[in-house]
């Protein structure tokens, strides 16, 4: 005799039976699932704004440039702003509108209120070459406590992305404001050091930079600095990732314009401290930074000693932005350079282990060049982020609309 829950469960499509472990549990032989899929959603109560924008500049790079959160939880973003004529897509080409502009400048725009407004209007330019010019030398900054929320670091590179590469760092004490003149980091035998402004602090006081090497052939591979007592010194901790990827998903035949352009399978490291103790690192991966990359998260037990794979989070889309959530969920938000160019984010309830469907934040944009978006919580439930963007309804279109530096607000 066929029972009725056998026979409810022959008549479900698999989409209705992962949903109902009973009735999978009733058939017999039926395998069990391993991967939910579902088609990318919009996510929920989606709010968006325009945070910078000017006609004759080209904003970008926010996710390398610098962001910040001070004790009061105002947040601080960084990021390039390049005066350029949007005459032709070859002219502001990123291989050639560092020398075709007609100027370039840092811009600096703050939050006092969790990220729903910032003064774009009025923004900061040049705060952090102001200090390097007026302020001491980062090795008479110290002691530094790391622990005091209104202790920032910045850390960019000379040469970014190339064998030559060399790290300064600053610091503030007193929550962005003003900053110390530039210390070289050591290269430890290192050929090169690319940092993005990329670090964490331990619970036990020691930073981490979290920057990568690049050999003379182009090759990048990820890795931790920590800092010694007092603050002002830092050192090699660790190597994220092997040397070279044994299965070279990033290889290619195909030769790039630049190393920039090149295909590169682990790099911009930034690190997620969790309530456990466990460190995760975000890595960007590509075969072609104009659409074909993705982001992988590798984990620490033992405070950035040693490294090891955890989960690829997407198909697509890179650099990815990491929000430990108060309810400990995990959001990551990134750039999507594919069609339909624009946001997307994915969330994660186990830890990083595994992540959900896709949630498209904007699928409006005019081209690839888009994304590098930082990420934070604004309130439960609600992240938010900042990144730059080119708009597909922009009057003018130049491989997409004018650049320019916009946020997001989304219920997760």
């Amino acid at each position: 005799m066929i029972n009725r829950r056998t026979l409810l469960a022959s008549a479900l499509p698999v989409a209705a039976l992962s949903a109902c472990s009973s009735v999978t549990r009733s058939v017999r032989g039926a395998p069990a699932i391993l991967h939910a899929y579902a088609a990318p959603r919009p996510a929920k109560d989606l709010d968006h704004a325009i945070v910078y924008r000017r006609e004759d500049e080209f904003c970008a790079w926010t996710y390398t440039r610098g962001f910040w959160e001070n004790a009061d939880g105002h947040l601080m973003q960084n990021f390039d702003a390049l005066t350029v004529d949007y005459k032709d897509p070859d002219f502001i080409n990123h291989n050639n509108i560092f020398a075709n502009s007609k100027g370039t400048k840092q811009v600096t725009v703050r939050s006092t209120d969790r990220g729903r407004t910032w003064n774009g209007a009025n923004p900061e330019v040049g705060v952090l070459a102001a200090g390097r010019a007026t302020a001491k030398p980062f090795a008479a900054s110290g002691p530094i406590n790391y622990l005091d929320r209104n202790v920032l670091v910045s850390s960019f590179s000379s040469g970014f992305g190339t064998p030559t590469g060399r790290a300064p760092i600053q610091v503030s004490k007193d929550g962005g404001h003003t900053w110390s003149a530039p210390s070289e980091l050591p290269l430890d035998g290192l050929q090169s050091l690319t940092a993005l402004n990329s670090y964490l602090v331990r619970p036990d006081g020691r930073c981490l930079l979290f920057m990568f090497e690049v050999a003379p052939d182009g090759n990048r591979r990820p890795l931790v600095y920590g800092s010694l007592d007092g603050g002002t010194e830092f050192h090699f901790m660790s190597y994220i990732t092997v040397e070279h990827d044994p299965q070279e998903a990033a290889k290619s035949n195909q030769k790039a314009s630049s190393l920039a352009f090149s295909g590169h399978r682990w790099f911009y490291p930034r690190g997620t401290l969790l309530r456990n103790g466990r460190i995760l690192c975000t890595l960007r991966c590509q075969r072609d930074p104009t659409g074909d990359m993705w982001t992988e998260v590798y984990k620490s037990d033992d405070g950035g000693r040693s490294w090891g794979f955890l989960s690829r989070v997407n198909d697509f889309g890179a650099p990815g932005s990491l929000v430990l959530m108060s309810d400990d969920r995990l959001c990551m938000v990134y750039g999507y350079r594919t069609a339909n160019y624009g946001v997307r984010a994915a969330v994660s309830e186990d830890g990083g282990q595994t992540w959900g469907n896709e949630l498209i934040i904007r699928d409006d944009g005019g081209s690839w060049d888009l994304g590098y978006p930082n990420a934070w919580e604004v309130e439960p439930g609600r992240i938010g982020c900042i990144y730059y963007f080119n708009s597909k309804h922009d009057p003018l279109q130049v491989n997409g609309g004018k650049r320019h530096i916009a946020r997001s607000i989304f219920a997760v």
